[in-house]
């Protein structure tokens, strides 16, 4: 279900970052200063890491967009160029049944 769903991960991530921050602090051996500090430098860390995650996706979907534009584009000339096509064999055939029908009457 993970490999379907990738924000799952980094959901995952974040909450065993806060456990393992939630643990260390429990057991550590530093004063409050210090641990406070340690858990400001692990807060940046994690909010860094959002960060780069966001632009990332951020960056993926504008990937996306522009191929997904590109595969629009052509698509839509092609039907145009098949339309195009069957006015041409539409004027082609009318022309040729009304020279057709003139000679018969």
């Amino acid at each position: 279900m993970s490999e379907r769903n990738g924000g799952g991960g980094v959901l995952w991530f974040l909450a065993g970052l806060g456990i393992g921050a939630a643990v260390g602090i429990l057991y550590a051996p530093q004063s409050g200063s210090e641990t406070r500090e340690i858990l400001m430098a692990k807060a940046e860390e994690g909010r860094d890491f959002v960060r780069k995650r966001a632009k990332d996706a951020r960056d993926q979907a504008e990937q996306w967009a522009e191929k997904g534009k590109g595969v629009y584009t052509a698509q839509k000339e092609q039907i145009r160029s098949a339309v195009e096509a069957g006015r041409q064999a539409y004027r082609e055939k009318t022309a040729t049944a009304g020279k057709g029908s003139g000679e018969n009457v």
